[in-house]
């Protein structure tokens, strides 16, 4: 099954407006939660990793995407480098990931098939990282 990307809006049923509070409500607590290097704290569900500011605003939604659904197109994971680098000419790599401006998602091209939407505001972080 796709998992569906709407480009800084929603990933997989998951959107960007969502709260702590809302997130624990709908799939309860989490498997694991900390801290990471760059002070976003991360809800792991095992499925799901979401990471919020200490705001409470979410940054980042990373899940399994062994094919990515972007309105009508599905993307095989192994496909979705060429992808990216096909039709986002602001892609760039960053610390092993690609990121793409345009689709709002960073993934490593040569790992398993996890990929982390962005909220807008991130790509100029991930842009000076």
């Amino acid at each position: 099954m796709a998992l569906r990307l709407e480009p800084f809006t929603a990933f997989d049923g998951l959107t960007f407006s969502l709260t702590v509070e809302d997130l624990v409500a709908r799939l309860g607590p989490p498997n694991h939660c900390s801290r990471n290097n760059v002070a976003l704290t991360a809800y792991d569900y095992g499925h799901s990793v979401l990471r919020f500011q200490d705001n409470g605003r979410l940054e980042e939604i990373t899940k399994r995407a062994p094919v990515l659904q972007l309105g009508t197109v599905a993307i095989p994971f192994a496909a979705l480098a060429s992808f990216v680098l096909a039709q986002d000419t602001e892609a760039f790599e960053r610390a092993g990931f690609l990121v793409s401006p345009a689709f709002g998602i960073a993934f490593v091209p040569g790992e398993p098939d996890w990929v982390t939407a962005l909220a807008r505001h991130c790509i100029p972080t991930w842009r000076a990282l």
